[in-house]
């Protein structure tokens, strides 16, 4: 995939990813493996690597940091898009990006030190991805890609993919604590030390949270980091262990109608039981070498995961007496890595890059699902172990043919398998499926300080594994169901344009297509992720990023999609949680020492919640800011003010059947929604040595 240059001859900028020098919550980066490599080969001689512009760009961790976010998944808001919650602060975010409802991130892969956050045949969803491990101090830069148009993007990459690195080294060692309203406190404590021939890294955090609900939110969370590097992305390696535990209470989404009726308050609960905990360690290395022809990259990974979620979304619908919470389990091993060569050449002359990778990921994967009342067990629905694996190979031929020309041309070939061992014998079973998708693209110009890129690929992602074997409904055993695909292809379009003429000004224009074999969509009554109709989506981008002065950023973002069901259905054709527009817009202030800043403006608009569009939810707008102050002594002190208008909007809202206690047998269709905090403030004291 290909993008438009910035071009040498014009003096030099700030860019949106180094605009501003913002001292804030993260210590100076030091530049990690995204900062180095965005998919080409840099610092080896050659020129043809791709560049920011509203498809794809890195952002630096000092950015990230600049921002006010509630919580870790909040930095990815950067790509743009949007990130909110429906549940505990424990449990993975709801994402939004180009007019999809990606649920826990069906339809992006999101990867952290090279390892997936996405986990398939997940107990909650498939492509669950859980961030809140994530300390956004240690972030050293996030590389972002949209579209299906990028051949390192393979599982879950349509609506786009996003990279994390966290930093190998810090320039300073970091001490900081946090205190805001509702129950809110952490802590964490950096440092980097030179050890041997290179840098040994430490961190560990912990918080807690209570949150303005009734049942208290109670997350427990701690993380912790080791790293160990030497020599830089370019020519070095590092080997990083990763520790994570949280425990919460599930503040689930709730009726409406409950509300509406004085039964609960907006920041009530039906079932108190619900809950959610979870443990994740990893184990990961990375080495990479530069030479004379290009560079060379080889990571791996080992992760083991443990999850246990206990939800009640439909309250007393299918069992009047006890209830329907149910718990699903996760508990899994895997591991994986990747091999990549990148290496210059020439065709007839002309500057060209060839790169080639391989990829593999196998699974080890118990998963289960339990009627519970009040997270005690009355009953087995499933209890299955599943091995999947994956493999791909990828390549890519990247060209300069003139000035005003450059293509690049690929495909990625992914193959998978599953075997599924249920305790429901007809469920089990042996599955294999395999995809190749080509990835062209070319960049013309500049004309008239413009740019044009065009570019066309495939993506896809898989569906539960459980569900490509299954042949009985497990609840109804006499019940036969259809067996889902395992492997849902789908196709990107976009063509863009992006003009720097104006100096510190960036500015990107991106009209996009993407046509779904088979989308996955959130079912109430499971809390997971199932196969639906084939969908279609158009859209247009507009991106904004302006340097004004060196200590002054303003930025604006408008994402519009039109997003319809593909084929023809009497239910109708809007597709469920798409929203039409996203817009995001901010100012960021401060150099140095001395007073920094940042005030946050997201918009998050209507969506429909059944597909004839006769009942949508309401439009969120929030306004976020944060303002403090740099000693010239290493410490720094700032305010950070959420929800400042105090919108009494929503995070989510869902359309589904439930039932109360009285009503009728049939339940009730009504807008479920989870409410967004009230102004909420939270006090930083950070010391840099």
């Amino acid at each position: 995939m290909l993008e438009p240059r910035l071009r040498p001859r014009k003096p030099p900028k700030p860019s949106r990813f180094r605009k501003i020098s913002v001292v804030a919550e993260a210590p100076v980066a030091t530049p990690n493996a995204s900062a180095a490599y965005a998919g080409g080969i840099t610092g080896v001689g050659c020129t043809l690597r791709p560049v920011e512009v509203a498809s794809a760009g890195i952002i630096t961790g000092a950015q990230i940091n600049s921002r006010p976010v509630t919580r870790p998944g909040e930095m990815l808001e950067e790509v743009p898009g949007i990130i909110t919650q429906h549940s505990g602060e424990g449990k993975a975010n709801q994402f939004f990006l180009r007019g999809f409802n990606l649920d826990h991130g069906t339809d992006i892969p999101i990867s952290v030190d090279g390892m997936p956050v996405n986990m398939r045949t997940h107990a909650h969803g498939q492509g669950y991805a859980d961030l809140n491990f994530l300390i956004p101090e240690l972030v050293g830069a996030v590389e972002f890609h949209k579209g299906p148009y990028f051949v390192r993007d393979g599982h879950c990459a349509s609506a786009g993919s996003v990279r994390i690195d966290y930093l190998d080294k810090l320039n300073r060692n970091i001490v900081l604590a946090q205190l805001g309203n509702f129950g809110f406190k952490r802590a964490l404590t950096a440092a980097s030390a030179p050890l041997g021939e290179g840098n040994l890294l430490v961190a560990g955090e912990a918080q807690f949270y209570d949150g303005p609900w009734v049942v208290p939110d109670a997350l427990r969370k701690f993380s912790g980091v080791g790293r160990y590097s030497q020599g830089t992305p370019l020519d070095g390696f590092a080997v990083t262990g990763m520790a994570y535990w949280a425990k919460w209470h599930t503040t689930n989404h709730i009726p409406g109608r409950a509300v509406a009726e004085g039964i609960i308050g907006r920041f009530g609960t039906i079932d108190p039981s619900d809950a959610g905990d979870t443990v994740r360690f990893s184990l990961s290395g990375r080495r990479s070498r530069a030479d004379a022809g290009g560079i060379t990259r080889a990571s791996a990974y080992v992760i083991r995961y443990r999850m246990n979620l206990f939800n009640n979304f439909t309250y007393f619908l299918n069992d009047p007496v006890n209830g329907d919470q149910f718990h699903q389990r996760d508990s899994r091993a895997l591991g994986g890595g990747e091999v990549s060569r990148a290496f210059q050449g020439d065709l007839f002359g002309l500057p060209m890059e060839n790169e080639i990778g391989m990829q593999t990921c196998p699974d080890d994967i118990r998963v289960g699902l339990f009627d519970t009342t009040a997270r005690r067990h009355r009953s087995t629905v499933l209890d299955d172990r599943v091995l999947e694996a994956s493999a791909a190979f990828y390549y890519e031929n990247r060209v300069r043919w003139t000035d005003w020309l450059r293509t690049g041309v690929g495909f990625r070939a992914d193959g998978y398998y599953a075997d599924v061992c249920s305790d429901m014998p007809a469920n089990s079973g042996k599955a294999r499926d395999g995809i190749v998708n080509p990835k062209p693209g070319a960049v013309f110009g500049p004309w008239l300080d413009t740019e044009l890129y065009v570019n066309y690929g495939g993506g896809f992602h898989s569906n539960d594994a459980r569900g490509v074997t299954a042949t009985v409904d497990p609840v109804s055993p006499l019940f036969n169901v259809s067996r889902s695909p395992f492997l849902v292809p789908s196709t990107g379009y976009e063509v863009g344009i992006r003009n720097p003429s104006i100096v510190g000004l960036e500015t990107s224009l991106v009209l996009f297509r993407l046509d779904f074999a088979s989308e996955n969509l959130f079912q109430g009554d499971t809390g997971t992720t199932e196969p639906s109709r084939p969908t279609r989506r158009f859209g247009i981008e507009w991106s904004n990023h302006y340097a004004v002065v060196p200590w002054l950023a303003l930025e604006g973002d408008l994402t519009i999609t039109n997003a319809r069901f593909a084929d023809r259905d009497p239910l109708g054709s809007r597709v469920l949680e798409a929203p039409a527009t996203i817009a995001s817009a901010g100012v960021t202030f401060g150099e140095g020492q001395g007073w920094f800043g940042s005030l946050r403006f997201r918009y998050f608009g209507p969506r429909p919640l059944i597909e004839d569009n006769s009942v949508r939810s309401k439009p969120t707008a929030l306004l976020n800011g944060r303002v403090g102050y740099n000693f010239d002594n290493g410490v720094s002190l700032s305010l950070g003010i959420f929800n400042l208008t105090n919108a009494k909007a929503d995070q989510i809202t869902y359309y589904y059947v439930s039932r109360l206690p009285g009503e009728d047998a049939a339940g009730v269709a009504d807008r479920h929604f989870h409410p967004v905090e009230p102004t909420a403030v939270r006090l930083t004291l950070a010391g840099r040595f």
